[in-house]
């Protein structure tokens, strides 16, 4: 959520909140309202009208629903009275955490948040205890309220958030199954980031007379992301992450793939390259999941390779590069992708690696997102080493020396290697640090795809030359034993 002015000097003292709540997010530098928290806020506590509402992700949504349904909240009554449902489980975890963080003053509020990927009779016991408001994916909800440990018959509000997301994961049959758990008379609000047919489809089955509101789409990259592109061969793919990580030493970034298999494949290439690296996908259990993510957060993880539907609800500062081993499939998602670098006013890269078939669509999200992309060469065997060498010879110049801790090594390191010279020691010491590169590097071929076309060109052309040569030479042979023959007669 933004917390400066942007021009709206409209405050959230405006909307009759609960002291409790502004004292809340005030201490969260939350000073002024985004468009659509102005917009769904005050309908939100003064109507029961359905809404609809157009709007992506970073736009301050969670608060825009968040904030009225915690005051208009009945403390006193331990039923469910909202439901929040959402595509994955860490936006999930994100929105109960955001709540927890708007609600910290309020009494006697309980907030539950129920997932896949974690043993169920833990959240059956926290359903117990009765929570009025639970954030849920739709594959575990509808199986709590299968097995009547969650009871939805009496919710007053049901909220819909990133509707799209959730119908494309196919989620529509666990959605139908728990609207038809919930009474007839109630408030649903529905956000989508987009209208397709199969969320129009659900607004007209399920909500009637509603109020549609719509955001400005968030379909312009930061001013201080850099967009870069790489175009090779599609099997050349995973050696440009590679070489893109070897010639960034200090890389914290995300490269983003198509399928989750992709991700598994990518991430053990580089782990079993020696890479700081890992990936999330849906085949990990929660716990699993968040001991990457912590790792990730930590920095003990230099990337992360990830689908967009894993990456929901992922906030992570500070990132370096966002690397787009494809392309996705709707332009305004590649936004959401690079914008994850090059926050706070600090610069960011997001890299795309193409092939020759793609430049229409990069086209298209050129003109979609009103960004210019610039083609970079991939790094060559001999610039990678250059750059890994000198931040070496940085890191050595640069670093702390303990001489007490260091002392008492000294007379063994120094006879040691006292049959060194200046020149011979520094060769032996960058040898031991730096060999992995040279090795691997030394004969490494241009794998940009006007280099690769060239020398295919090349290697064609220097084969037709081999073939009319050939024949060439078989027909002057067939002419020379076509004479000895005459001859011999």
């Amino acid at each position: 959520m933004n917390s400066t002015k942007s021009g709206n000097k409209e405050s959230f003292l405006n909307f009759s909140l609960k002291s409790e709540l502004i004292k809340a997010i005030k201490e969260l530098g939350f000073d002024y309202p985004t468009p659509i928290q102005s917009k769904v806020i005050p309908h939100l506590m003064s109507s029961e009208q359905d809404l609809i509402a157009s709007a992506q992700t970073g736009t301050g949504k969670t608060a825009a629903f968040g904030l009225p349904l915690l005051d208009l909240t009945n403390t006193r009554d331990t039923n469910v009275q909202t439901l929040i449902l959402c595509p994955t489980r860490e936006l999930c975890i994100q929105i109960t955490n955001d709540l927890l963080s708007y609600s910290k003053y309020l009494k006697n509020i309980n907030i539950l948040s129920v997932y896949g990927g974690v043993k169920i009779e833990k959240q059956i016991n926290s359903l117990k205890k009765g929570p009025q408001v639970v954030v849920g994916t739709p594959g575990r909800t509808n199986d709590l309220i299968r097995r009547k440990k969650l009871f939805v018959g009496n919710i007053e509000r049901l909220i819909l958030d990133e509707a799209d997301e959730m119908l494309s994961m196919g989620f529509k049959e666990d959605l139908e199954k728990i609207i038809h758990a919930t009474p007839k008379k109630k408030q649903i609000l529905l956000f989508s980031a987009t209208m397709t047919p199969k969320v129009v489809g659900v607004t007209k089955k399920y909500m009637e007379n509603s109020l549609e509101i719509s955001v400005a789409r968030v379909n312009r990259a930061a001013d201080n992301v850099q967009h870069i592109f790489y175009m090779v061969k599609s099997r050349d793919r995973y050696e440009v992450v590679k070489r893109i990580a070897d010639m960034s030493p200090d890389i914290y970034g995300i490269v983003f793939c198509r399928t989750r298999r992709e991700t598994k494949v990518v991430a053990n290439k580089l782990m079993n390259d020696q890479y700081n690296a890992d990936t999330i996908h849906g085949d990990l259990s929660q716990a699993e999941r968040d001991d990457v993510m912590k790792r990730f957060r930590n920095r003990q993880l230099q990337i992360l390779v990830a689908t967009d539907v894993a990456a929901r609800g992922l906030d992570v500062e500070d990132l370096t590069h966002v690397i787009n081993y494809n392309l996705p499939d709707d332009d305004e998602i590649y936004i959401h992708r690079s914008g994850r670098t090059g926050r706070a006013g600090k610069k960011g890269v997001s890299m795309v690696i193409i092939d020759g078939r793609d430049m229409r669509k990069l086209k298209d999200i050129e003109r979609t997102c009103r960004i210019s992309f610039k083609k970079k060469d991939v790094p060559n065997g001999l610039d990678i080493c250059k750059k890994r060498l000198y931040a070496l010879i940085d890191k050595i110049e640069k670093v702390e020396v303990n001489e007490e801790q260091i002392e008492p090594f000294l007379p063994y390191i120094l006879e040691k290697l006292n049959w060194l010279d200046r020149e011979k020691l520094i060769k032996h010491f960058v040898s031991a640090e730096f060999n992995r590169y040279l090795s691997y590097y030394k004969d490494s071929k241009d794998i940009n795809v006007e280099s690769y076309e060239k020398e295919n060109t090349g290697r064609k052309n220097r084969n037709r030359r081999k073939f009319y040569n050939s024949k060439k030479s078989n027909r002057k042979n067939n002419r020379n034993n076509r004479n000895k023959r005459k001859r011999r007669k």
